[in-house]
């Protein structure tokens, strides 16, 4: 739950060495302030006539139309793997294709599923709905009442939004239910306590929002009263980041929780009881906390000195739940990490948790058992694939030991299957190969960044490969909020640049997960620029192993993403021949004040405190200037992006533009921060993305 996410045109805009006056005023004065007016007239005019411009300039093509049908065709593919999740007796799956391009949500029977081509029942079209209601609705999930499985909360975003609906369908009937339980757009969520009760969190008016934009309020809310008599269960500070309540309906184990998230891996967790009081997990606001049946895991993020004794950060931790919250603190260590392994996942079953460690940036799975007498049996996953990024979850951790198993790499098609812990694993489904993989080969390899840190990239090239720096290489990176970066197949990077002979590379810079808690607090706030550096360094490494040269180099990111390749723009420009740059952050001025970005500043840091000397230093938008030459820029965002707001690529495109740089742009008017919100929006992106890369790159 606690998981739940300008500048005057004036040369010498505000460097890392210090400001002059006038770089002091420019901080304050913002010529494309209008801009950030997300959906005012004059603003999405101007972004109507950038839009066209870069259409012209790219889709404009024979050769972009061809792939953007073939992207298209991929993501619309009927051959693709329906994921699925199972809800009482039924698999359920959201499906979308050129016929269905909001979606279907439907289900079927696990013998059924186990065959070729399944019969699906549909339970709720959102075309359909659409179409009804007149509306753009983008599914955002459901959450089904246990055990009898037969309410339903279903979320629905407008364009593809982070805010959203809430509205009660009945599985049974396969219909809206008449007066059911209704919560209004907005950020936030219904979770079920039973039948004629749900906690509810999310804007009930003014000072009822964090500065993030999220709930600062959750409620119970009983059936047949209006929202606004709803019982205030627990109220959070203004400068919070996220409020939340749970309840835990596993069979013989029910609680209630409440979650206070603060910022990032900064969370308070409560224990609800039957009065309403609330009892502290009294655990490290950093750690993660979670509850299974009789079990309390933790897993650090700072070390933790406890009972007489010390556990390492990346540590997982586990301790009977009822003994904790009496007070004891007797741990057993699921995992400790080394200077090479972190922990990626975990994962109940009825019976096992289920560890997935990366060993520099690949996956290892190990099977724990807890034993009478307090200890636990290790074994290996029986059947686990040797090589490629592995991904586990349990089928139905309340009633099996059954879990999802997929295993996938950059040239090998996702397959999905079914396994029992200590049987081997039942393939259930395959992705077709969407583009031919059979002239490259997969490589690791570690760069050298500027304080000696050896850092990871995967690298994916022709076999073939003439190492004489020609060769059209597309690098991508995130470094950011303790993500990593995994080998994983897609058919769109395939189709749209591996199989015209691009080499493709991933970047594992510091900000990420990679290598666990450590590997991202070495990148945060003023230590940001380790990541930048890494990136570099990993480009500096493809140009002198001969791969590839500054002019056919081209680099992109989104979301953190984007404020990295916002800095690889301002920063290291000589590096690069080209930069796609997605739903950005740029503005690190004014970030923590539009939209979620004040829940960012765990990360970033506080830009109205001192933090701002060592912020400016990684602004993009503040670091830019007039007199210097940067690489052909393409800045793409979304309209509807309600995380990371449309401003910040609007204002550094039109920052560049004045100035006269090699630089286009393109809005995508729906999508939220996904980027799209259909198949066919993604396809256009990616295609847009790809053709300009080509473009630059491959003269």
């Amino acid at each position: 739950m606690s998981r739940f996410a300008p500048v005057c045109l004036l040369a010498g805009l505000v460097a890392a060495t210090g400001a002059t006056a006038a770089e002091e005023k420019n901080e304050v004065t913002d010529r494309y302030a209008w801009l950030e007016d997300v959906t005012g007239e004059k603003p999405l005019q101007w972004v109507h006539a950038q839009n066209a411009k870069a259409e012209a300039e790219i889709a404009a093509t024979p050769q972009f139309r061809r792939l953007e049908a073939d992207i298209r065709a991929i993501l619309d593919s009927d051959a693709k793997i329906p994921g699925v999740e199972k809800i009482g007796p039924y698999y359920y799956n959201f499906w979308k294709d050129k016929d269905h391009e909001r979606g279907l949500w439907r289900r079927t029977t696990l013998d059924e599923y186990r065959k070729p081509n399944p019969q699906w029942e549909t339970v709720l079209d959102l075309d359909a709905l659409n179409k009804a209601e007149g509306e753009n609705w983008v599914w955002h999930g459901a959450d089904c009442l246990k055990p009898e499985y037969v309410r339903c909360l279903v979320a629905l975003s407008r364009g593809g939004s982070d805010a959203d609906v809430t509205r009660e369908f009945d599985l049974a009937k396969k219909e809206w239910v008449k007066d059911g339980f209704f919560r209004p757009e907005a950020k936030g969520g219904l979770g079920w306590v039973d039948e004629n009760t749900v906690y509810v969190f999310t804007d009930f008016g003014e000072g009822s929002l964090t500065s993030s934009g999220y709930p600062r309020i959750v409620k119970e809310w009983k059936r047949g009263t209006p929202l606004s008599a709803a019982k205030v269960v627990y109220e959070g500070r203004a400068d919070d980041m996220y409020i939340a309540a749970v309840h835990d309906h596993t069979p013989g184990f029910e609680r209630d929780f409440v979650s206070r998230t603060i910022a990032f891996y900064n969370d308070e967790l409560y224990l609800r009881g039957k009065d309403g009081a609330l009892t502290k997990i009294d655990a490290p606001n950093s750690a993660s906390k979670s509850a299974h049946r009789e079990w309390l895991t933790l897993e650090l993020r700072e070390p933790w000195t406890v009972g007489g004794k010390a556990y390492k950060a990346g540590s997982l931790l586990a301790a009977k739940f009822d003994d904790f919250i009496a007070g004891k603190h007797d741990f057993t260590v699921l995992f400790e990490p080394t200077d090479t392994t972190s922990l990626a996942s975990y994962s109940w079953t009825k019976n096992y948790l289920v560890l997935n460690v990366l060993d520099d940036v690949k996956n290892k799975l190990r099977v724990l058992k807890p034993q009478d007498g307090g200890e636990w049996a290790a074994s290996d996953f029986t059947g686990a694939p040797a090589i490629g990024t592995l991904g586990v979850g349990a089928v139905d951790s309340d009633e099996s030991d059954a879990v999802w198993l997929t295993s996938t790499d950059y040239l090998t098609p996702t397959t999905l299957s079914i396994a029992e812990i200590g049987k081997q694993p039942e393939a259930l489904k395959s992705n077709p190969a969407f583009f031919d993989a059979s002239n490259d080969v997969v490589e690791q390899h570690f760069a050298t960044s500027k304080d000696g840190t050896k850092v990871p990239y995967f690298l994916v090239r022709p076999k073939g490969l003439k190492y004489d720096g020609k060769a059209p290489t597309l690098l991508y990176g995130y470094g950011g909020f303790e993500i990593s970066l995994t080998p994983s197949y897609s058919g769109g990077v395939g189709k749209g640049w591996l199989e015209k002979g691009g080499v493709y590379a991933v970047a594992n810079i510091r900000g990420g997960g990679e290598y666990g808690p450590r590997w991202h607090q070495a990148a945060l706030k003023a230590n940001r620029h380790k990541a930048y550096e890494d990136f570099a360094a990993v480009a500096e490494d493809l140009v002198a192993n001969g791969i590839t040269s500054p002019k056919h180099l081209g680099i992109q990111g989104g979301s953190n993403g984007g404020l990295l390749m916002g800095n690889m723009l301002t920063q290291y420009p000589q590096l690069f021949g080209a930069v796609v740059c997605q739903v950005p952050l740029l503005d690190m001025k004014r970030y923590s004040h539009l939209l979620a970005g004040a829940s960012w500043m765990a990360e970033y840091g506080n830009p109205d405190t001192a933090d701002w000397e060592f912020i400016k230093t990684f602004s993009p938008y503040h670091l830019f200037d007039a007199d210097k030459d940067y690489p052909a820029t393409l800045f793409m965002t979304s309209t509807r992006d309600d995380r990371v707001h449309p401003g910040h690529a609007r204002k550094m495109y039109a920052l560049m533009s004045e100035a006269g740089k090699d630089v286009r742009y393109y809005e995508n008017v729906e999508g939220g921060h996904g980027g799209a919100a259909n198949n066919a929006q993604s396809a256009h992106m990616n295609a847009l993305a790809y053709t300009f890369l080509w473009q630059r790159l491959a003269d």
